[in-house]
Protein backbone atom coordinates (compact mmCIF):
# COMPACT_ATOMS: atom_id res chain seq x y z
CA UNK A 1 0.00 0.00 0.00
CA UNK A 2 1.22 3.50 -0.83
CA UNK A 3 2.62 5.22 2.27
CA UNK A 4 1.14 8.52 1.04
CA UNK A 5 -2.41 7.17 1.40
CA UNK A 6 -4.53 7.93 4.44
CA UNK A 7 -4.85 4.99 6.86
CA UNK A 8 -8.31 3.45 7.26
CA UNK A 9 -8.78 4.72 10.79
CA UNK A 10 -8.64 8.30 9.44
CA UNK A 11 -11.39 7.79 6.84
CA UNK A 12 -14.37 8.74 9.03
CA UNK A 13 -12.64 11.98 10.04
CA UNK A 14 -11.61 12.73 6.47
CA UNK A 15 -15.19 12.18 5.29
CA UNK A 16 -16.54 14.43 8.05
CA UNK A 17 -14.10 17.14 6.95
CA UNK A 18 -15.06 16.55 3.32
CA UNK A 19 -18.75 16.88 4.22
CA UNK A 20 -17.85 20.23 5.78
CA UNK A 21 -16.23 21.34 2.50
CA UNK A 22 -12.54 20.47 3.05
CA UNK A 23 -11.40 19.71 -0.52
CA UNK A 24 -7.93 18.52 0.55
CA UNK A 25 -9.42 15.99 2.99
CA UNK A 26 -11.80 14.78 0.28
CA UNK A 27 -9.02 14.39 -2.27
CA UNK A 28 -6.86 12.50 0.26
CA UNK A 29 -9.79 10.22 1.11
CA UNK A 30 -10.62 9.45 -2.53
CA UNK A 31 -6.98 8.59 -3.31
CA UNK A 32 -6.93 6.21 -0.34
CA UNK A 33 -10.21 4.58 -1.40
CA UNK A 34 -9.27 3.64 -4.97
CA UNK A 35 -7.07 0.59 -4.12
CA UNK A 36 -9.61 -0.59 -1.53
CA UNK A 37 -12.48 -0.24 -3.99
CA UNK A 38 -10.43 -2.10 -6.62
CA UNK A 39 -9.87 -5.00 -4.19
CA UNK A 40 -13.58 -5.10 -3.27
CA UNK A 41 -14.71 -5.06 -6.90
CA UNK A 42 -12.19 -7.72 -7.97
CA UNK A 43 -13.93 -10.14 -5.61
CA UNK A 44 -17.06 -9.90 -7.77
CA UNK A 45 -15.80 -9.10 -11.27
CA UNK A 46 -12.97 -10.61 -13.31
CA UNK A 47 -13.03 -8.35 -16.39
CA UNK A 48 -10.35 -5.61 -15.89
CA UNK A 49 -12.19 -3.11 -18.10
CA UNK A 50 -15.42 -3.61 -16.19
CA UNK A 51 -13.52 -3.36 -12.88
CA UNK A 52 -12.26 0.09 -13.87
CA UNK A 53 -15.76 1.15 -14.90
CA UNK A 54 -17.19 -0.02 -11.58
CA UNK A 55 -14.47 1.80 -9.64
CA UNK A 56 -15.48 4.98 -11.43
CA UNK A 57 -19.15 4.36 -10.65
CA UNK A 58 -18.35 3.68 -6.99
CA UNK A 59 -16.41 6.96 -6.76
CA UNK A 60 -19.26 8.85 -8.39
CA UNK A 61 -21.75 7.25 -6.03
CA UNK A 62 -19.59 8.06 -2.99
CA UNK A 63 -19.49 11.63 -4.23
CA UNK A 64 -23.23 11.78 -4.82
CA UNK A 65 -24.22 10.23 -1.47
CA UNK A 66 -21.38 11.45 0.75
CA UNK A 67 -23.90 13.46 2.77
CA UNK A 68 -25.52 10.19 3.92
CA UNK A 69 -22.40 8.94 5.70
CA UNK A 70 -22.52 9.29 9.50
CA UNK A 71 -18.96 9.89 10.80
CA UNK A 72 -19.96 8.20 14.08
CA UNK A 73 -20.33 4.91 12.17
CA UNK A 74 -17.65 2.69 10.62
CA UNK A 75 -16.69 3.84 7.13
CA UNK A 76 -15.70 0.56 5.47
CA UNK A 77 -19.15 -1.15 5.66
CA UNK A 78 -20.70 1.98 4.10
CA UNK A 79 -18.13 1.88 1.29
CA UNK A 80 -18.51 -1.90 0.85
CA UNK A 81 -22.28 -1.58 0.43
CA UNK A 82 -21.79 1.00 -2.31
CA UNK A 83 -19.10 -1.05 -4.06
CA UNK A 84 -21.19 -4.21 -3.96
CA UNK A 85 -24.27 -2.43 -5.31
CA UNK A 86 -22.34 -0.86 -8.20
CA UNK A 87 -20.67 -4.19 -9.06
CA UNK A 88 -24.04 -5.95 -9.15
CA UNK A 89 -25.49 -3.11 -11.23
CA UNK A 90 -22.62 -3.38 -13.72
CA UNK A 91 -23.00 -7.14 -14.06
CA UNK A 92 -26.76 -6.82 -14.57
CA UNK A 93 -26.33 -4.03 -17.09
CA UNK A 94 -23.73 -6.00 -19.02
CA UNK A 95 -26.03 -9.02 -19.07
CA UNK A 96 -28.97 -6.93 -20.32
CA UNK A 97 -26.81 -5.20 -22.90
CA UNK A 98 -25.50 -8.50 -24.24
CA UNK A 99 -29.01 -9.88 -24.58
CA UNK A 100 -30.77 -6.77 -25.83
CA UNK A 101 -28.27 -4.92 -27.97
CA UNK A 102 -26.34 -7.67 -29.68
CA UNK A 103 -27.35 -6.37 -33.12
CA UNK A 104 -27.19 -2.67 -32.27
CA UNK A 105 -24.06 -0.58 -31.96
CA UNK A 106 -23.03 -1.19 -28.35
CA UNK A 107 -23.23 1.61 -25.83
CA UNK A 108 -19.93 3.31 -25.16
CA UNK A 109 -18.28 1.57 -22.24
CA UNK A 110 -15.76 3.01 -19.85
CA UNK A 111 -17.64 6.25 -19.25
CA UNK A 112 -15.22 7.66 -16.75
CA UNK A 113 -11.88 6.30 -17.90
CA UNK A 114 -8.55 8.02 -17.85
CA UNK A 115 -8.24 11.06 -15.61
CA UNK A 116 -11.95 11.79 -15.31
CA UNK A 117 -13.76 10.81 -12.15
CA UNK A 118 -11.24 9.23 -9.79
CA UNK A 119 -9.67 12.24 -8.13
CA UNK A 120 -11.75 15.09 -9.45
CA UNK A 121 -13.55 17.30 -7.00
CA UNK A 122 -17.18 18.26 -7.42
CA UNK A 123 -16.24 21.60 -8.97
CA UNK A 124 -13.81 20.03 -11.43
CA UNK A 125 -16.43 17.49 -12.50
CA UNK A 126 -18.97 20.28 -12.98
CA UNK A 127 -16.46 22.27 -15.03
CA UNK A 128 -15.77 19.27 -17.25
CA UNK A 129 -19.47 18.53 -17.77
CA UNK A 130 -20.17 22.22 -18.42
CA UNK A 131 -17.85 22.05 -21.43
CA UNK A 132 -20.27 19.67 -23.14
CA UNK A 133 -23.15 20.97 -25.25
CA UNK A 134 -26.26 21.29 -23.07
CA UNK A 135 -28.14 18.23 -24.42
CA UNK A 136 -25.07 15.99 -24.15
CA UNK A 137 -24.45 17.18 -20.58
CA UNK A 138 -28.08 16.54 -19.63
CA UNK A 139 -27.97 13.02 -21.05
CA UNK A 140 -24.74 12.18 -19.17
CA UNK A 141 -26.16 13.63 -15.95
CA UNK A 142 -29.42 11.72 -16.28
CA UNK A 143 -27.95 8.36 -17.28
CA UNK A 144 -24.72 8.26 -15.29
CA UNK A 145 -25.28 10.58 -12.35
CA UNK A 146 -29.02 10.13 -11.78
CA UNK A 147 -28.94 6.51 -13.01
CA UNK A 148 -31.88 6.82 -15.39
CA UNK A 149 -32.37 4.09 -17.97
CA UNK A 150 -32.05 4.90 -21.66
CA UNK A 151 -35.84 4.70 -21.95
CA UNK A 152 -36.38 7.09 -19.02
CA UNK A 153 -33.90 9.61 -20.45
CA UNK A 154 -35.53 9.31 -23.87
CA UNK A 155 -38.97 9.96 -22.40
CA UNK A 156 -37.69 12.88 -20.30
CA UNK A 157 -36.19 14.57 -23.40
CA UNK A 158 -38.88 13.49 -25.86
CA UNK A 159 -36.28 11.58 -27.90
CA UNK A 160 -35.93 8.06 -29.24
CA UNK A 161 -33.64 5.62 -27.44
CA UNK A 162 -31.38 5.71 -30.51
CA UNK A 163 -31.11 9.50 -30.26
CA UNK A 164 -30.21 9.22 -26.57
CA UNK A 165 -27.54 6.60 -27.40
CA UNK A 166 -26.15 8.88 -30.08
CA UNK A 167 -26.02 11.90 -27.73
CA UNK A 168 -24.45 9.76 -25.01
CA UNK A 169 -21.85 8.38 -27.42
CA UNK A 170 -20.90 11.89 -28.57
CA UNK A 171 -20.74 13.13 -24.98
CA UNK A 172 -18.55 10.24 -23.87
CA UNK A 173 -16.24 10.76 -26.85
CA UNK A 174 -15.95 14.43 -25.91
CA UNK A 175 -15.32 13.56 -22.26
CA UNK A 176 -12.60 11.09 -23.20
CA UNK A 177 -11.01 13.71 -25.45
CA UNK A 178 -11.17 16.25 -22.60
CA UNK A 179 -9.71 13.68 -20.23
CA UNK A 180 -6.79 13.04 -22.59
CA UNK A 181 -6.20 16.77 -22.93
CA UNK A 182 -6.55 17.22 -19.16
CA UNK A 183 -3.93 14.48 -18.62
CA UNK A 184 -1.45 16.30 -20.88
CA UNK A 185 -1.81 19.64 -19.07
Amino acid sequence: MDSNLAPRETWPGLMARAQAGDRDAYSLLLRALVPVIRALVRKQIADPVLIDDVIQEVLLTVHRVRHTYDPACPFLPWLMAIAQARAVDALRQRGRRQRRESDDEPLAEGVWTGNIGQQETEEELALILDQLPARQRQIVEHIHLQEMSLAEAAARHNLTISAVKSLLHRALTNLRRMGANHGRS
